[in-house]
C-alpha cells in the first residue's frame, strides 16, 4: 500500500471509480481508491442501470447528461467491454400539468443540445407497440436514455484508472480520518495509513459513516428500492432491436426490456426507509427480503398499461438500498468547514450520474471549482437544521414523489417547520401560507379564508394569482410588511477587517453608517455571493446574504481569512430577526413607532441608523427590495414580537398589509433585480449581469479583478442580462416564463431566461434573460419558449420596468 497519494477516494462503486478515472484522466497518476469489500458491493451491483438524461433542473440535467453521454465511448476508451444499450425512452403524460412539465423540460433539453421531443399518442405506439395509450395525452422522448450493466461500467472506470497509474485497494477498511496540520488528511485503514492531499467520500450508503470520521453529519437516508425481472416474453423473442424504456410517472414505475424479458421498477406510494439507527457492518452484496405487497398496486397498473407484462411470471425480485438526500439530488462538493475534503454521495440515480460526479469532483480538486455552477448538488445547501429526523422525513417524501410533477411553486410539507421566526404563530393566525427557504419558514402569501390556503401548484398562473396581485398593489399604494427570518448574517470585525473585505468584494466598501450591495467573485470573475454590507464602525461590518447561502458563504470567507487573527467572522443569523416595511406610507408608519428622525436629510437612501422601537434597539437600513420607500428592521430575535405588534398597531390606520415571498418576487422582477442562484451564479460575471456599477477596477487588487480586466480587454461580456416584456398566452392558458426558458430570434437560439413571472404593479409578464450582447438592446423583438409555445417578447427600455429612475425608494 502506498504511504502517500495526491487523492484518496473512499468507496468502490460506480461513483467512486468514476471519480478515480476522471482524476487519472486529468493526469493524477498517484490517486488511490480504497474499498472495504469488493468493487460494486454497495448499491451499484444491484442497480437497474437505467441512464436517463431527463432532469427538471438546468444544472442537474447538464450534470446527469454528461454522464449518460460519456458511456457511449467508455468501452473504447478504457478497453473494457460494456453492455450498454441506447434505446431511448418514453415518458407518458395523462394530464395537462404533466404535458406542461414535459414541454418545459424538452425546451431545456434542446437548449442543451439533447434533442428531446414531444410525442403524440400515435407516435408513442409507433415506437413502443406494446403500450396502451388510452387516457394518454402525449409523451416525452429522451433519445439518449437506455441501460448499462453497472458492474461493467464500474470495472471499465477501474481499468481506465489503473492503466493511467491509479491504484485500487479492495478489502481495505477505512478506520479513521485525521486532518494534517499543513493541509490534506491521513487516511487510516486496516492495512496501513495513507497521507492524502485530498479525500473524496464516495462511500454510497455508507457515506454518513465516512463523514462522521471527519466530524460531519450528512443528511443521507437509505431507501428500499424494489424492481422485478420477468420470465421471457414470447412477443419479444427474436424481435429486432430493444424496446424503448417506458416510464409512467403518474403511476410511478419504469418498464424496460432485459433480454427477452422485462424489468419493472417501482417508486412506491409507501416508501420504506432503512437503517435509521445505523447500518449493519456486514451488509454487502446483499438484498432486503422481497416485499411484493408494497408494490402490488403499481404492478397492476403497469400490467394494464403494457399487457405483455402480465402474460409472464416473475423470475426474480431485487429489493436493495438506494441512498437519498432530502431533495433527491446528490451531495457533491466541498465538505463544510474542512480543507481538502469532498463529499460525493447520495446518488439516487448513481449509474447515470457517475460520469458527471467524476468530472465535477476532479475539477474541484484540480481547478478549485467545476466548470459549471453546481450549487444544486452542493452538500452545503443543507445547514445544521438537517437533522436525522428531517432527512428521513424529506427522503421519504422525495422518494414517494420521485416521478411527481416538479411544479415551480410547490411547497412540500415534510420536515417542516425546521426553523421558524418568533412571528410564525402570529403570521399563521393572520392567514400566512408558508414555504421553507434555507430551512426557515417564510410566508409566501396570505389567505383571506382557510379554503384559500389550499395549495394547487401549477406551471400556469395559480389560483392565488389575484391575491398576490392585491398584496403588490397594496404595497405600491399604501404599505406592506414582511417577516424575513433566516437571512445569513455575519459580523466581520477586527483591525484587518476593512482591508481584507475590500480585497474580497469587487466594489468599494460603504462609509460608516452607510449600506451597499456587494459581490464576491471567484478567480474567473464569476459571481460567488451577493451581500448587503452595512458599515457599523470603521472596523466592523454586517454582511447579509441569502438564507440558503449560510454554510456556502461562511466557507468562502473563512477559507480566505488572513493569518494572525486580525479579522473575525461571527455568524449571527439565528440571533437577529428582520422585518421589512415598504410603501409610500412607510415613513408615516415607522414615525409612529419611534422618535428617530426619518427624514431624507437625517436618514437618506442606503444609510443605516440605530433606532429604538418600544423596548427594542433596532438597526434600521434604508433599503428596499420592493422598489418602494422602505426600511429593513434588524433586531435581536427576542424583540421581534414586540416590534411586529407595534408595526401592526401603527399600520392599521394607514392601510398596511402583510405580504409574502410571492409578492416580493413579483416586485423584484419589476425592478430588474437579479437573484442569487437564479440570475447570479459563478457562470456569470458582474458585466454579464448588468452590475457594472458595483465594480471598481481602479481600487486595486480583489479576487477576480484580473479576469474582469481580461473580459474588458476582449471586448466585453459574451452575454448580457436584460428584462423582457412577454406576450403571455391569454385566459386560463396564461403562463409566465419558468426558470430556464429558451429565448430565440429568427428561429435561432439567442439566450436563456433565468427568472420569470408576472409584474402586478406594471401589469406585464416579465422575464430576466441572458442574451447575446447584440440582442440586449431595448426594443429588440424576440421569442421565448414557454411550456412548448413560442411567445413574442421585447427587450424593455430599461432594466427596471417599474420606476426606472428609482425615485420612489428615495422619496
Amino acid at each position: 500500500m502506498k504511504a502517500r497519494a495526491s487523492v484518496v477516494v473512499i468507496g468502490g462503486g460506480v461513483v467512486g471509480c468514476g471519480v478515480l478515472w476522471h482524476l487519472a484522466r486529468r493526469g493524477v497518476r498517484d490517486a488511490v481508491l480504497v474499498e472495504r469489500g469488493e468493487l460494486t458491493s454497495g448499491s451499484t451491483w444491484h442497480a437497474a442501470g437505467n441512464c436517463p438524461a431527463f432532469a427538471t433542473g438546468w444544472s442537474a440535467m447538464r450534470f446527469q447528461s454528461h454522464g449518460v453521454l460519456l458511456y457511449a465511448g467508455l468501452a473504447a476508451e478504457t478497453g473494457y467491454p460494456i453492455n450498454h444499450h441506447v434505446t431511448g425512452s418514453i415518458r407518458l403524460a395523462r394530464t395537462q400539468a404533466r404535458m406542461d412539465e414535459f414541454r418545459h423540460v424538452a425546451g431545456m433539453a434542446r437548449r442543451q443540445g439533447l434533442g428531446f421531443e414531444m410525442l403524440a399518442p400515435a407516435e408513442i405506439r409507433e415506437r413502443h407497440p406494446f403500450v396502451a395509450t388510452d387516457g394518454v395525452l402525449g409523451g416525452l422522448w429522451d433519445p439518449h436514455d437506455g441501460d448499462i450493466d453497472p458492474s461493467q461500467a464500474t470495472q471499465a472506470f477501474a481499468r481506465g484508472a489503473r492503466d493511467a497509474g491509479a491504484e485500487i485497494y479492495r478489502f481495505t477498511r477505512v478506520e479513521g480520518l485525521e486532518p494534517r496540520p499543513g493541509g490534506g488528511w491521513t487516511v487510516h485503514t486496516d492495512k496501513g495509513s495513507i497521507a492524502a492531499g485530498a479525500v473524496v467520500n464516495a462511500a454510497g450508503f455508507r457515506g454518513g459513516e465516512v463523514a462522521a470520521m471527519a466530524g460531519h453529519e450528512l443528511p443521507l437516508v437509505s431507501m428500499a428500492h424494489q424492481y422485478l425481472v420477468t420470465e421471457p416474453v414470447p412477443e419479444l423473442a427474436g424481435r429486432a432491436g430493444k424496446l424503448p424504456l417506458l416510464r409512467d410517472p403518474d403511476d410511478s414505475y419504469y418498464l424496460r426490456q432485459e433480454g427477452d424479458g422485462l424489468v419493472l421498477g417501482v417508486y412506491e406510494r409507501r416508501p420504506s426507509p432503512r437503517w435509521i439507527d445505523g447500518l449493519p457492518d456486514d451488509f454487502a452484496f446483499q438484498l432486503y427480503p422481497d416485499d411484493m405487497e408494497r408494490i402490488e398496486w403499481h404492478v397492476a397498473q403497469a400490467c394494464a398499461r403494457a399487457p405483455i407484462l402480465g402474460s409472464v411470471g416473475v423470475r426474480r425480485t431485487i429489493n436493495g438500498p438506494i441512498p437519498y438526500a432530502p431533495d433527491g439530488l446528490p451531495l457533491v462538493g466541498p465538505a463544510r468547514g474542512l480543507r481538502d475534503f469532498y463529499h460525493c454521495c447520495a446518488f439516487s440515480f448513481g449509474i447515470a450520474q457517475a460520469g458527471g460526479a467524476g468530472k465535477v469532483i476532479a475539477e474541484y480538486i484540480l481547478d478549485g471549482a467545476p466548470e459549471w455552477d453546481m450549487w444544486a448538488i452542493d452538500p452545503r445547501r443543507y445547514a445544521g437544521y438537517a437533522t436525522k429526523a428531517y432527512a428521513v422525513a424529506r427522503a421519504v417524501e422525495t422518494y414517494g414523489n420521485e416521478y411527481a410533477i416538479a411544479f415551480p411553486d410547490e411547497e412540500r410539507p415534510a420536515g417542516r417547520p425546521a426553523l421558524a421566526s418568533p412571528l410564525y404563530g402570529a403570521l399563521r393566525a393572520r392567514g400566512a401560507v408558508f414555504g421553507a427557504r434555507g430551512g426557515w419558514e417564510r410566508a409566501t402569501r396570505f389567505a383571506a379564508a382557510p379554503e384559500d390556503a389550499r395549495e394547487e401548484p401549477s406551471f400556469r398562473r395559480p389560483r392565488w394569482f389575484e391575491a398576490v396581485g392585491a398584496e403588490c398593489r397594496a404595497v405600491r399604494d399604501r404599505a406592506g410588511a414582511i417577516d424575513l427570518p433566516g437571512f445569513s448574517k455575519f459580523v466581520v470585525s477586527g483591525p484587518g477587517a476593512a482591508g481584507w473585505l475590500d480585497g474580497m468584494v469587487c466594489g468599494r466598501l460603504p462609509r460608516e453608517g452607510r449600506v451597499s450591495l456587494a459581490y464576491m467573485l471567484d478567480e474567473t470573475g464569476g459571481i460567488v455571493s451577493e451581500f448587503t454590507i452595512t458599515r457599523l464602525a470603521a472596523d466592523r461590518f454586517l454582511l447579509t446574504s441569502a438564507a440558503a447561502a449560510l454554510w456556502h458563504d461562511e466557507d468562502w470567507m473563512r477559507a480566505r481569512l488572513p493569518a494572525g487573527g486580525s479579522v473575525e467572522i461571527r455568524d449571527e443569523s439565528a440571533a437577529r430577526a428582520t422585518l421589512a416595511l415598504a410603501g409610500p406610507r412607510a415613513r408615516d408608519i415607522l414615525s409612529a413607532m419611534t422618535d428617530a428622525d426619518l427624514s431624507n436629510a437625517a436618514f437618506p437612501w442606503m444609510s443605516a441608523r440605530g433606532i429604538e422601537i418600544g423596548m427594542a434597539r433596532v438597526l434600521a437600513l434604508r433599503v428596499s427590495y420592493t422598489g418602494e420607500l422602505g426600511w429593513e428592521l434588524h433586531m435581536p430575535a427576542e424583540c421581534a414580537t414586540g416590534v411586529y405588534e407595534r408595526l401592526l398597531e401603527a399600520g392599521a390606520a394607514r392601510g398596511m398589509v402583510d405580504f409574502g415571498l410571492y409578492a416580493l418576487e413579483s416586485m423584484r422582477l419589476e425592478k430588474g433585480y437579479a437573484a442569487w442562484q437564479a440570475d447570479l451564479t459563478r457562470e456569470y460575471t458582474p458585466a454579464m449581469a448588468g452590475l457594472d456599477r458595483f465594480v471598481d477596477l481602479s481600487k486595486g487588487a480583489f479576487v477576480g479583478r484580473d479576469a474582469l480586466l481580461r473580459e474588458r480587454e476582449a471586448g466585453g461580456p459574451a452575454e448580457r442580462l436584460a428584462t423582457l416584456v412577454v406576450d403571455a398566452a391569454p385566459g386560463e392558458a396564461a403562463a409566465d416564463a419558468p426558470t430556464c426558458s429558451p429565448v430565440f430570434v429568427g428561429g435561432e437560439a439567442a439566450g436563456l431566461a433565468t427568472s420569470g413571472g408576472y409584474g402586478h404593479r406594471v401589469g406585464a409578464s416579465i422575464a430576466l434573460a441572458y442574451l447575446r450582447p447584440d440582442l440586449a438592446a431595448p426594443g429588440t423583438r424576440l421569442e421565448i419558449e414557454i411550456l412548448g409555445a413560442r411567445r413574442p417578447a421585447v427587450v424593455a427600455p430599461a432594466r427596471a420596468l417599474y420606476d426606472p429612475e428609482n425615485a420612489r425608494p428615495r422619496a
